[in-house]
């Protein structure tokens, strides 16, 4: 197992209640970690909005731990010179429980109480809003009571600071999505970890910044119980090995491309330049002649270290040729598929490789997945637990045969699915890119990078995918590094051309100083305690 889920864990809600309970039974009562959460909550809001002596603040309570961490704010706002209003969702004898305990308690230091549902939302607004209605434990779409105070606190927005604990009220905590509203956040502060939802792009519109901060859960709890997802966040980039002092080009591995096919040679060109940038030793590019016998000057381009194996023929073999079969086997990865065209030849070729015994690992890209999607009993027996496939949303969709739709309005659903038909890892990419194995933990990559939405950004993360690969890193750890790698190119590109403009060859050659930035130490922290908006994630 690597470590990546170390550096930022996305615990489920369920793990998260998991989490809880390993915590009281070591000692450490969920009274406790509510105080610990109100406390940290303070510290978020202080940090956001400065000292809060003097201000009106309302906190939405619901029936959850939720509504617990917003009694126990209550009650240190009240001691920090703030006037707060605790707003509860149900009676106020019918909270029991640790949350009942914190309403005791805020009830004694004098702290007002109004029910919501006769709170008058239309009066003067308050100077901060506290969204403690809900919390990590919703699932389908919120009662029309809930609805009705998610939309008043939206109204408020323009007029008062919202900071909502955990999660919005009114987002499912592992797709990140409304249900069908949510409350739109200035700020989340989240407890302990972060949560899957809080990490995708789309989420950003809702959550605003995120905070993660510990609330006392033990890192023996912690460990025990390892979350189902991670996030694949700079800090990872701690795992990227610096380069020996003492090495030559066969330290860094060898990769073959397969594709390039007259007509689109500039697929496979991109992918054997994003290998090179990413630091591998050796590219080779094996591909049909042409007929005008120009398929080394094309492939090549303005990169003459790209080595080729040309083959005398305008079309792919069905059979593997005898110098590729050499070259793969010398070879440490293979990327199959970049402007390898959908011709059945191409199809059977891309069978051949992969059946190939001892051959390297593959990154099975672009139209080799077509070839994967229409001759599926030909290929997937092939492929490998360390094979990679790398669909965008419309090859997904083609893989698992359903429409687009179904796979961006789930995509989580459609990477599992994806993983279990195929057996080996999957990159499901787009804003929020998702890399995983069927039984390991899932990363998500919480970019959503503008710059990168051209045509050979999925040729160059193939070629960086491999060229990790072939550096000697297991296919989880160099794919979910590779993700980072392309997304932090793409955002420093983005600072030469705001508004987009950039070619995909200049993806490729921003990915040295892409390595170059994550490793300057300023993002290299062991725990990632704030999360921007995704958006804006990588930016100083």
């Amino acid at each position: 197992m690597n470590r990546l889920f170390e550096y930022c864990p996305l615990p489920t809600a369920q793990q998260m209640r998991q989490w809880d309970a390993g915590a009281a039974e070591a000692g450490l009562p969920t009274l406790l970690l509510m105080e610990n959460a109100a406390h940290a909550a303070l510290e978020v809001l202080q940090q956001c909005t400065g000292a809060v002596r003097g201000k009106t603040v309302w906190l939405t309570m619901g029936s959850g731990n939720n509504g617990g961490d917003a009694a126990a704010l209550a009650r240190l706002l009240d001691d920090a010179g703030a006037y707060p209003l605790l707003l509860h969702s149900k009676p106020l004898h019918a909270y029991t429980g640790a949350a009942g305990k914190h309403l005791k308690l805020a009830r004694a230091a004098g702290i007002a109480c109004c029910p919501v549902a006769r709170h008058p939302w239309n009066g003067r607004p308050p100077h901060i809003l506290i969204d403690g209605l809900l919390g990590t434990g919703l699932q389908g779409a919120m009662r029309p009571a809930s609805a009705a105070v998610v939309a008043q606190c939206n109204a408020l927005r323009a007029h008062s600071f919202i900071l909502a604990l955990d999660i919005p009220s009114g987002m499912e905590s592992l797709n990140g999505l409304p249900c069908p509203d949510a409350v739109r956040a200035h700020a989340t502060v989240t407890f302990e970890a972060a949560k899957p939802a809080l990490m995708l792009p789309h989420a950003a519109a809702f959550t605003g910044q995120v905070y993660t901060r510990p609330v006392g859960i033990p890192r023996r709890v912690r460990a025990a119980l390892p979350p189902a997802y991670y996030g694949i966040v700079p800090a990872c980039a701690a795992l990227l090995p610096a380069p020996a002092a003492q090495s030559h080009k066969n330290s860094f591995g060898h990769v073959l491309v397969l594709g390039g096919a007259e007509g689109m040679r500039g697929a496979a060109h991109l992918a054997a330049r994003a290998a090179l940038r990413s630091g591998c030793g050796l590219v080779s590019i094996a591909a049909p002649h042409g007929e005008q016998g120009s398929a080394c000057a094309e492939l090549r381009l303005d990169i003459p270290d790209i080595m080729t194996l040309p083959l005398h023929s305008t079309w792919w073999p069905e059979q593997l040729p005898s110098a590729w079969q050499q070259a793969l086997l010398a070879s440490n990865a293979v990327v199959l598929g970049p402007g390898m065209g959908r011709s059945p030849q191409a199809a059977a070729l891309c069978a051949a490789v992969l059946a190939l015994p001892q051959r390297p690992r593959a990154v099975v890209d672009a139209d080799a997945l077509f070839a994967l999607a229409h001759a599926a009993p030909l290929l997937a027996p092939h492929l490998r637990a360390d094979d990679c496939i790398t669909p965008h949303p419309g090859e997904a969709a083609r893989l698992l045969g359903i429409s687009n739709t179904a796979v961006q309005a789930d995509r989580f659903a459609a990477h599992q699915a994806l993983q279990q038909r195929y057996g080996c890892l999957c990159v499901l990419k787009g804003a929020g890119t998702l890399v995983g194995s069927a039984g390991q933990p899932c990363g998500i990559a919480p970019y959503a990078v503008p710059n990168l939405a051209l045509a050979g950004s999925g040729d160059i993360l193939a070629g960086c995918i491999a060229s990790l690969m072939a550096q000697g890193m297991e296919t989880t750890l160099a794919t979910a590094l590779a993700v980072l790698l392309h997304a932090t190119a793409g955002t420093l590109l983005a600072k030469a051309y705001p508004q987009r403009g950039n070619l995909s060859r200049d993806t490729a050659d921003a990915l040295p100083a892409a390595r170059a930035f994550l490793h300057s130490g300023s993002l290299s922290q062991n725990r990632v305690d704030t999360l921007p908006p995704a958006s804006t994630f990588l930016q100083n």
